[in-house]
């Protein structure tokens, strides 16, 4: 019996989300592999908009309406990773008030240096932290919709299509958002054109 359970999940571990999800139909336990996939990565992308601590349940969430919304799941999409971070993003949309202050708490936050730290690795830190400053600044005063769409692609790394597919919209509506956010937040850091919005972000 053991061995035939091993082997079931090695057989179900083969699959692609979308054959996972359609399984999880009649046997709803196996939906337990898409979170093992992906709640990672659902967790760093939910902790970078409302912090450490809220991350926790919010992932929970997530999932829970995955799992209750899976029979809609559009199964010709084989990764379920855009999906579920629409699914989050429509989370953090709920609590945009806690995402702002979280990048208020961010802004005024400045980590101690070492006092024996050396002149350049101190001019380092302070550019750094200047930069991450006034990106945290920039980010709060984004409109909902423009910093869904560029933190879905600078942080996560999703294409447009997995951006429109995640928040439901139009590809032309994601390139629009995004020159709009990322033009703004290049104008929030004085319109230095040296270092992209991406990298900028890197360490959001």
């Amino acid at each position: 019996m053991n061995r035939f359970r091993r082997r079931k999940a090695v057989a179900v571990g083969t699959l692609t989300d979308a054959a996972v999800i359609e399984r999880s139909l009649r046997d709803p336990e196996s939906f337990a592999l898409i979170f093992d996939r992906h709640a990672s990565h659902i967790h760093r992308y939910l902790a970078r908009r409302l912090g450490a601590g809220t991350a926790d349940d919010m992932v929970a969430e997530t999932f829970l309406a995955a799992f209750r919304r899976r029979e809609r799941y559009d199964v010709a999409r084989p990764d379920a990773r855009p999906w579920l971070y629409g699914i989050a993003t429509n989370i953090v949309s709920q609590h945009r008030r806690e995402e702002e202050r979280e990048y208020r708490l961010r802004q005024a936050y400045v980590p101690a240096t070492s006092e024996v730290s050396h002149a350049d690795r101190v001019a380092t830190v302070v550019t750094a932290q200047s930069l991450r400053q006034m990106l945290l600044g920039a980010l709060a005063e984004l409109s909902t919709g423009d910093r869904d769409a560029l933190l879905l692609i600078a942080w996560e790394q999703l294409t447009y299509d997995e951006a429109a597919a995640a928040l439901g919209i139009p590809v032309g509506t994601v390139r629009s958002r995004l020159h709009r956010a990322r033009r703004l937040l290049r104008d929030a850091l004085g319109g230095d054109s040296t270092i992209t919005i991406e990298e900028a972000m890197s360490n959001g």
